[in-house]
C-alpha cells in the first residue's frame, strides 16, 4: 500500500511539475532585462529555488535566460536576435526546464520571443536590368527579383510600390508559404523610337511601426520585337529530396517553350529568388532546365523549398513557374539523452519505488524516426518509467544490499524506431551507502582456553575476534565483557577483555585448587546508530600445576614426647612396622606419591613401599642391630619439577614397651645441630659482627682525616690569604632545615695513643661565624668555642687494638 501511496504521490508531482509556464518577450532586449518572477508564476517560495538548488536546464541549447534564484526571478543572460535565432519560424520560442532537487522537481518554461521591426527589407541587387521587346503586348508580365526582409510577420515584407508611370504597373502575388513578390505588367504597348530606356524605382515595405523600406532601381531596355513570350509547360512544379542525398541529385526539370523562332525562342531558365540563399543548395541548367541538388539539405532545419523559375527567351520575354522541393527526412540523428537530476549515492535501505534520477531524451528527427524508447541494463534493482513526452524516471525495484553490490553502473539506452534504429547511451555510477544493517559474527561460536595457574596477572589468555559484513564506522567492533558472578565474585576480577581488540587478560592469578574452570559472556558491538551486538560464551580451563609440596598425615609430629613404633626382636621378614600417610592436594600426575627411604644401610633392617608408603622388614632381627632406629621416610610427588617432604619415623626394637622407653629415656633433650636453623641463627651473627666492625673502621678514619686537616690549617694561617672559615659544624639556621635539631657526630684520634674517641656534641645551631679581615680573630673565636664545647661534650671512648 505504500509503494502505491508514493507512486500516487509521485504522479502528481509530475503533472504539477510539467505545468508549463509561457513568458513573451521582444528580441533584442539587453542583458539582465527582466524576463518574468518564476518563484510567484510557479506559486514557489524563494527560499525553496535556493534549497533545491534551483537551475536552468536547456540540454544542449545556448541559455539565453538566468535565473536569480535569490529574487526567484528570469532575466536576460545573453542578448536574443530572433533572426538569428529561428529565421523565418513563427512562433519563435525558447524552451527549458526549471530543475529542483530534494525533492526531484522540474518546470517546463517556454518564452516567446516576439519580433521587433529592427530589418528593412533588401534587394538583392541595387538594380535590377530588364530587356522588354517594343512588341510587348498589354498584359505582359516581367518577375522582378523579391526583396528579402528577415523579420516575421507584420514586420516582414507587406507590399511593393513602384513610382508613377504610363507604360507599367505592379501586380503582387501571394505565394504558398505567405511569401510575396511583385511582378511588372506592361499597360501600355512600348515604343523604342520614342523611350529606348525606362528607369523605374521600386519600393519594398514592411508593416512594422514606424515602416521600413529598401529600395531598388529597375532599368528597362527596350528591344526590337519579340511579341510571343516563353511559356512554361505547368506553373508549379512539385519534387522530393532525401536529407541525405548526394551533390548532383537531380532534382526536376523545368520547361518553357517559345513560339518565336531564331534567338527570340531561345529561352534561358534561371532561379529568381535565389537571394534566399537557394543558389547555395540548388542550380539549375540554363539551357535545358534541370535542377540540381549542390548542397546539403536537412529536414530538421527546413521541410520545403520552394523556388520561383524563370525562363526568358531571346528578345526579353519571361514567363514564371515554382517548384515546391519537399525534403524527405531520413533517420540522421541519435538520441540525445541529458540527465536533469541524479544522485551520487543512495542509502542501502531506500524503499522501492523510490526516483534517483530523471533523464530527458530529445531525438531531432520527425515521426517514426524522432519517436525514443529507453532502457536499462538488466540484472541491476533498477527500472525505467516514462513519465511524459521525452522525460523518463529511473526507480529503485528492489530492496538494495550494499555488502552484496556497493555500486551500480546504470547504463541508460535511447533507442528511435527509425529505419535503421539509432541509438545513444550514458552510464551513472550510483554508491550504495552503507546503514547499520548487520550484527557482528564471531569466528566461533563458543572459545575455550586453557591457562597454567599461577599465572601472571595481565597476562593474555585469548583473542576474540568478531566480524561486521557493514562498512567504516558501523563495521567498528568493540568488545564488552558481560559482568556476571562465579562463586559469589564477579567476573570482572577475574578477566578484563580489550574492547578494542578483544584480547581476553587474566586479572587475577588463578589457583587450580580453588577453581577448575569458569565461563562468562562477551558482547561485540559495532559502532553504528543504533548498535547491533550479539554475544558469545568463552570458557576458561584452569590447567594445574606442580605448585604443592606433599603433606604426611601420619605419623604425625607433635612438639612433646616421641613415639616409637615397637618392632618385636621374633618378627618375621615383612613384618608391618607403621604406614606414613601422604597426600597432595595437585591433581593428575603432579598428585601421584611416591615413598623412599633416605640414606639406607647396607644391611637395612626396614624397607618402604614405594606406592603405598608401608614400613617392612626385610630380614630377621640379630643382635648387631641397633635397639633405637631412626627413619627418615621422602615422600616425593610426579610433577616436572617434583616436590618432596620429609618425616622421621622412630622404632625400637623390643620385646615389650618397657624395653623401648628405657631406651628413649632423655632423647626428648638432646639437640640436633643438624637442624636448619641453627646454621642460619650463626650465619646471622656474623654478618652482623662484620658489618659494625666495618662502619667503627669508617668512623675512626673520618676522624682522622679531619684531625689532620685541623692541624695543617692552624699551622699555615699566618701565610694564607684571607679565606672565610667555615668551622666543621653543620647548622640549621633558624630549624629551617630537614632536621629540627642538628647533632654533629666527631671523632678525634691522638697522636700518643692507639685509643679513638667519639664524641656526641651539642646543636650547633646558634654557632655563628664572623671573620675579620685579618683572619686571626676567627681562629681565636674558634678556639675559645672549642674549648666550651669540649667541656660540654659527652665522650665515649672504644678501644681499637691493631
Amino acid at each position: 500500500r505504500k509503494t502505491i501511496i508514493d507512486s500516487l504521490f509521485f504522479i502528481i508531482v509530475l503533472i504539477a511539475a510539467f505545468s508549463d509556464v509561457r513568458y513573451s518577450i521582444p528580441e533584442e532586449m539587453i542583458r539582465g532585462s527582466f524576463v518574468g518572477n518564476i518563484a510567484q508564476d510557479l506559486g514557489m517560495d524563494i527560499k525553496r529555488l535556493s534549497d533545491g538548488s534551483a537551475r536552468i536546464f536547456a540540454g544542449d541549447k545556448s541559455e539565453y535566460v538566468e535565473l536569480l534564484r535569490n529574487k526567484g526571478t528570469l532575466v536576460i543572460k545573453e542578448r536574443i536576435d530572433r533572426e538569428l535565432l529561428c529565421g523565418q519560424t513563427s512562433p519563435c520560442s525558447v524552451h527549458f526546464q526549471i530543475v529542483l532537487d530534494n525533492p526531484i522537481e522540474f518546470h517546463p518554461v517556454t518564452i516567446e520571443i516576439l519580433d521587433i521591426n529592427d530589418n528593412p527589407p533588401a534587394f538583392p541587387k541595387n538594380e535590377i536590368r530588364l530587356e522588354i521587346s517594343e512588341s510587348a503586348p498589354p498584359g505582359s508580365k516581367f518577375v522582378l527579383e523579391s526583396a528579402v526582409d528577415p523579420d516575421v510577420g507584420m514586420n516582414s515584407l507587406q507590399s511593393y510600390s513602384l513610382e508613377s508611370t504610363d507604360h507599367f504597373v505592379l501586380k503582387i502575388h501571394l505565394q504558398p508559404d505567405g511569401k510575396k513578390h511583385a511582378e511588372l505588367v506592361l499597360q501600355t504597348q512600348l515604343d523604342r523610337e520614342k523611350s529606348e530606356d525606362i528607369s523605374l524605382l521600386l519600393t519594398a515595405l514592411d508593416g512594422g511601426d514606424p515602416q521600413m523600406t529598401g529600395t531598388t532601381n529597375i532599368r528597362i531596355r527596350v528591344l526590337d520585337t519579340n511579341d510571343n513570350p516563353p511559356v512554361f509547360t505547368q506553373k508549379t512544379y512539385t519534387s522530393s529530396v532525401s536529407e541525405n542525398a548526394g551533390k548532383g541529385t537531380l532534382i526536376a526539370t523545368v520547361s518553357a517553350s517559345d513560339d518565336d523562332i531564331g534567338q527570340n525562342a531561345e529561352v534561358v531558365y534561371s532561379i529568381s529568388n535565389s537571394a534566399e540563399g537557394f543558389d547555395e543548395t540548388f542550380a539549375i541548367n540554363e539551357i535545358s532546365g534541370e535542377i540540381k541538388l549542390i548542397g546539403r539539405t536537412d529536414h530538421e532545419k527546413s521541410k520545403q523549398f520552394i523556388l520561383n523559375i524563370q525562363a526568358r527567351d531571346g528578345g526579353g520575354l519571361t514567363d514564371s513557374a515554382k517548384l515546391v522541393i519537399d525534403v524527405i527526412d531520413v533517420n540522421d540523428n541519435i538520441p540525445m539523452i541529458a540527465v536533469m537530476s541524479s544522485p551520487s549515492s543512495i542509502a542501502e535501505d531506500t524503499l522501492p519505488g523510490t526516483v534517483i534520477a530523471v533523464i530527458n531524451v530529445q531525438d531531432y528527427d520527425s515521426e517514426d524516426n524522432g519517436r525514443v524508447y529507453c532502457s536499462i541494463n538488466d540484472n541491476i534493482p533498477f527500472r525505467i518509467t516514462s513519465t511524459s513526452n521525452n522525460f523518463y524516471s529511473i526507480l529503485t525495484e528492489t530492496a538494495l544490499d550494499r555488502e552484496t553490490t556497493p555500486e551500480y553502473n546504470i547504463t541508460i539506452t535511447a533507442t528511435d524506431e527509425g529505419i535503421p534504429p539509432l541509438s545513444s547511451n550514458i552510464t551513472i555510477s550510483l554508491q550504495v551507502t552503507d546503514i547499520n544493517d548487520n550484527v557482528p559474527v564471531f569466528s566461533k561460536t563458543i572459545y575455550e582456553a586453557l591457562i597454567s595457574e599461577n599465572n601472571t596477572p595481565g597476562q593474555s589468555v585469548l583473542l576474540l575476534k568478531a566480524i561486521d559484513a557493514d562498512w567504516n564506522q558501523n563495521a567498528r567492533v568493540y568488545y564488552i565483557l558481560e559482568d556476571s558472578a562465579i562463586n559469589g565474585v564477579l567476573v570482572s576480577s577475574y578477566v578484563s577483555v580489550n574492547s578494542e581488540s578483544g584480547v581476553v587478560s587474566a586479572k587475577r592469578s588463578f589457583d587450580y585448587e580453588q577453581i577448575k574452570y569458569f565461563q562468562f559472556i562477551v558482547k561485540a558491538k559495532d559502532g553504528g546508530s543504533p548498535p547491533l551486538s550479539s554475544n558469545v560464551t568463552v570458557k576458561i580451563n584452569i590447567q594445574d600445576e606442580n605448585d604443592n609440596a606433599p603433606q604426611i598425615l601420619y605419623p604425625v609430629h607433635t612438639g612433646g614426647s616421641v613415639v616409637a613404633e615397637i618392632v618385636p626382636r621374633s618378627a618375621d621378614v615383612g613384618y608391618l612396622v607403621t604406614k606414613v600417610v601422604a597426600v597432595d592436594v595437585d591433581s593428575g600426575q603432579n598428585a601421584w606419591l611416591s615413598y623412599k627411604l633416605a640414606k639406607p644401610a647396607d644391611r637395612a633392617l626396614f624397607e618402604v613401599g614405594l606406592q603405598n608408603g608401608e614400613i617392612r622388614t626385610t630380614r630377621q632381627v640379630i643382635d648387631k642391630d641397633a635397639v633405637k632406629q631412626k627413619l627418615t621416610i621422602t615422600v616425593e610427588d610426579n610433577g616436572q619439577p617434583s616436590r618432596s617432604a620429609t618425616v622421621n619415623v622412630n622404632v625400637a626394637v623390643a620385646d615389650s614397651f618397657p624395653e623401648m622407653l628405657s631406651e628413649y629415656n632423655g632423647a626428648t633433650h638432646e639437640k640436633d645441630y643438624d637442624d636448619p636453623l641453627t646454621f642460619y641463627l650463626v650465619l646471622a651473627l656474623a654478618v652482623v659482627s662484620f658489618l659494625f666492625i666495618v662502619s667503627l673502621a669508617t668512623i675512626v678514619s673520618v676522624k682522622c682525616y679531619r684531625w689532620r686537616q685541623e692541624r695543617m690549617f692552624h699551622k699555615s694561617s699566618g701565610n694564607l690569604p684571607v679565606i672565610p672559615y667555615y668551622p666543621p659544624f653543620y647548622a640549621d639556621v633558624g630549624d629551617t632545615g630537614t632536621l629540627p635539631h642538628v647533632y654533629n657526630y666527631e671523632v678525634y684520634r691522638t697522636n700518643d695513643s692507639r685509643r679513638s674517641d667519639f664524641k656526641y656534641a651539642r646543636p650547633v645551631s646558634q654557632s655563628t661565624v664572623s671573620l675579620d679581615a685579618s683572619g686571626t680573630q676567627t681562629l681565636t673565636k674558634i678556639g675559645g668555642e672549642r674549648d666550651a664545647h669540649e667541656n660540654s661534650e659527652i665522650q665515649v671512648s672504644i678501644n681499637l687494638h691493631d
